[in-house]
Formats: C-alpha cells, sequence, structure tokens
C-alpha cells in the first residue's frame, strides 16, 4: 500500500520538476487527506531577495478571498441578518446600478453566483482608509449591464465587492474586522491578514510577472482596501488548511452542515465541466464534487481545492503569474493519486475547416481582447491583454504565445497549450442561433 509519505514525496517532486520547466520563483502547498496534514515550501519569496520558502510564507491567494466573503455571509444569515433571495437594497437602501430594473430586484444569491450580469471586471484603488468599500459601490453603479439579470453566468469581482459592504453594513464593522472575528479568529487562522503593514511582519512572498521567461518583481505589491473581499487575503499553507477542514465539517462548527451543504450544492451552470454553488467551483468527477477556487492578483496564483465526501483538500500558492499552469496539473494529480480519481479527459472532435471558420473572429471583455483564427486547419487562440489591474490605469501585460483550440462538444473547446493549457469555454447562442458570446476565462466575450 502507498503510504502518505510517498504520495506527497510524488507530490513534492512533481512540483520540484514544474518549477524547473515554468517561471515559478517559490511556491507552498499543504495537503489534508483523512486526519493528517502535508506541507512544504519551495523556492524562494524573491528573485531580488531571496529567502527560502517554507509553510509559514505569507502569499497573497487572491479570488479564494471570495469564499471568505460567502462564509461570513451564510454566519449572518444563519444569525437571521440576511437572506439570500431578499433584494439586496433590504441592506443597502442607496444601492444603485446604470440598469434600475437590476438594481431593484438583484439579491446576495446573484452575486455569490456571479449571475448579476454587469461588467464584472473592474478594480480601482482608494488607499487603505475605511470608507474604501462605500467608494467602490459609487463607481460600480456606473459599470454597464452586459447581459440580463440571472441568466449567463460570468465571473463578476465586482458582485463580491458588494457582498463585501453588506457585510460591513451588517456588522457594522469594517470588513477585515467582521472576517476577523466571524472567521480568522474562531478558526485559529493566526497568520492570515489583509493589511500590509501586518504581513510585512512575518515572512512573505512577493509576486513576480514573466516577461520572456523570466520572473521579475511585480510592483507594487499590495492591492487597494477595495479589492479586500475579492482577493485581499494573504495567508498560508497551514492557515489555509485550517479553513478547508472547517468546510470540510472537521473544523470548529461555525456553519451548520446544512448550510455547508447549501454553500457546496450547484445552483447555476458555471463553465465546462463546472456548474457553480455559493461563491464554489464545482465539479462532479466519477460520482465526487470537487469543490475548487483559484486566485490571481499581482504576481501571484493559487489554488484551493477540497473533495468534502473523501476528507480530502489541497492547496497551492505560488508567486509568479504563471503559476496556474503548474497547480491545474498538481491537482489533477494529487486527486488521482490520493483518491483513485481520474479528471476527465474530453475526446476532440474533428470538425471541417468551414465549420472552425464560422467561430473565427474577434471577442471583447474589459480586461483582454480574444482573436480566434484559422492556422493548419487548427482554430487557434489569440489573447490580447487590455490592462485595467489594480487599477483602471494599469497597463496590460505580455501578451502570451498562441494557443491551439480544440472542441470536446458542440459549441465547447479547450486550449491545448500553455498558458491556457486545460482551460475551457463556450460559445454562447441567442435565440436565432447566433454566436451571442464567447466565455473563456470564465468571462463572456463579445463578438465585434
Amino acid at each position: 500500500m502507498t503510504t502518505a509519505e510517498t504520495l506527497f514525496q510524488n507530490l513534492s517532486d512533481e512540483i520540484t520538476s514544474g518549477m524547473q520547466r515554468i517561471p515559478i520563483p517559490g511556491l507552498a502547498v499543504g495537503v489534508w487527506h483523512d486526519g493528517l496534514e502535508q506541507v512544504a515550501g519551495f523556492g524562494v519569496t524573491s528573485v531580488e531577495q531571496p529567502l527560502p520558502v517554507t509553510p509559514d510564507t505569507l502569499f497573497q491567494v487572491g479570488s479564494i478571498s471570495k469564499t471568505f466573503t460567502a462564509t461570513a455571509l451564510m454566519i449572518l444569515r444563519e444569525a437571521g441578518q440576511v437572506d439570500l433571495d431578499t433584494p439586496i437594497r433590504a441592506y443597502l437602501p442607496d444601492f444603485r446600478l446604470s440598469a434600475e430594473s437590476v438594481a431593484a430586484r438583484v439579491t446576495l444569491k446573484h452575486l455569490l453566483t456571479h449571475t448579476g450580469g454587469w461588467l464584472g471586471d473592474y478594480f480601482n484603488d482608494f488607499g487603505f482608509g475605511a470608507e474604501a468599500q462605500a467608494k467602490m459601490l459609487s463607481e460600480i453603479a456606473q459599470l454597464p449591464q452586459f447581459t440580463p439579470l440571472g441568466e449567463v453566468w460570468s465571473y463578476c469581482n465586482t458582485g463580491f465587492n458588494i457582498a463585501g459592504r453588506i457585510v460591513e453594513v451588517l456588522t457594522g464593522q469594517t470588513y477585515e474586522a467582521a472576517i476577523k472575528e466571524l472567521i480568522l479568529d474562531p478558526l485559529g487562522m493566526q497568520r492570515t491578514f489583509y493589511f500590509p503593514q501586518d504581513v510585512m511582519t512575518h515572512r512573505f512572498a512577493v509576486g513576480h510577472k514573466i516577461v520572456e521567461k523570466q520572473a521579475l518583481v511585480a510592483r507594487p505589491w499590495p492591492i487597494g482596501r477595495a479589492g479586500h473581499p475579492v482577493g485581499g487575503v494573504v495567508s498560508t499553507v497551514i492557515d489555509l488548511l485550517k479553513y478547508a477542514r472547517f468546510h470540510l465539517s472537521v473544523g470548529p462548527g461555525l456553519l451548520k452542515p446544512e448550510t455547508l451543504k447549501l454553500m457546496q450544492t450547484p445552483i447555476v451552470p458555471g463553465s465546462g465541466l463546472d456548474v457553480f454553488g455559493l461563491s464554489w467551483f464545482i465539479t462532479p468527477i466519477d460520482g465526487v464534487h470537487v469543490l475548487r477556487h483559484g486566485g490571481a492578483t499581482h504576481g501571484f496564483t493559487a489554488d484551493f481545492t477540497l473533495v468534502p465526501s473523501q476528507q480530502f483538500a489541497i492547496t497551492t500558492l505560488t508567486n509568479s503569474d504563471e503559476g496556474s499552469v503548474l497547480y491545474g496539473d498538481l491537482r489533477a494529480s494529487a486527486i488521482k493519486q490520493y483518491l483513485g480519481v481520474n479528471w476527465p479527459e474530453t475526446p476532440h472532435l474533428k470538425l471541417a475547416e468551414d465549420q472552425l471558420l464560422a467561430y473565427s473572429g474577434r471577442y471583447d471583455s474589459p480586461l483582454a481582447q480574444r482573436e480566434l483564427y484559422l492556422q493548419d486547419g487548427t482554430l487557434m487562440l489569440q489573447s490580447i491583454p487590455k490592462g485595467g489591474f489594480p487599477t483602471p490605469a494599469s497597463p496590460p501585460g505580455e501578451i502570451p504565445p498562441p494557443t491551439r483550440l480544440a472542441f470536446w462538444g458542440t459549441d465547447q473547446i479547450i486550449a491545448l497549450d500553455d498558458p491556457f493549457k486545460g482551460s475551457r469555454g463556450e460559445f454562447l447562442r441567442n435565440t436565432n442561433g447566433a454566436i451571442a458570446w464567447f466565455r473563456f476565462g470564465g468571462r463572456v466575450h463579445r463578438p465585434v
């Protein structure tokens, strides 16, 4: 029988090999399975001021933070302070959007399932004053509505800005103080922070942007306070495994079992193989539900994956823009080795050139434009970043190489090359059968 030590060593060997292939200066990994915790650090915190990464090294975890926001709201729901299906104007009477009919009807469930339909990728830095969340909502009020409320799933960061503001109003505290009281302190997450002045007193990683396959320190390091409900958590793999155990119903019972189950229940179709629960991506595989959330900030990428029915969790934190290239393979490998569950392979369908040509063209979204074109009988995708993170004026990053696309179902594609390898997308059609949207990277893109 393969021992847990052997399984973790296999995982460590994969990490070491992957970091030689992919520019990832530092990485921390943690696994929880059947009551056993295994953690390790690899590489360095910075290419400029290198210190060894340890399991106690702090990393930005990006959008994994959204699950903290959702968890806090579910705690408040159990306390009778908020309801999933009540219009959020019951809690934010002055709430506004560019579409008044949407502002009057949108609920917490829409926010936590990314189905609001307005522009989701808008970021701004209002500094670290206590009014940052309220200032962000005043700008969200001007964002355009793209899709009808509740009809199309498209990843919506701004929905979690709004959710974070609801936490503040309901608790009468700042967002960070509320999360500390509701989640961090009860779970003993003493090395999880939001503010740079707290992080800087501990060993922490800095992010890295990848330019011509070289890792360069990404600056600035912090994101503004307005982004905290969306992607502000800074933590360690040890603390994240404490958080994982709670969601696996092993740690302190901050939520009733039926509430945890509700969060982990599919609610709306997501993208590719995924469906979406309350803040969780859910992938049904071999009869089990794999829950996960990724994260990406300026030079950091992270993964947090749970399999509740198997008492399994893995979290991978990296200080590289291209860390997702490795952590996706690592997640699939760990689930196979520890649980004997194979991440599904997708058949590649053969389409004639005239069929592929019907999908070619340009598709636009706030953060990137995707150009689809034919090359030697293969549909190719070229992504063109636009910038806009961490502020609207931020310049675009490096243009990635083109990737081949393969069809695995009707209007469903999968990317075959790094850095998008394994990413799935789909073409959404209107009632006339024409392509209305191309969804890739979880975002809908409009044909242009």
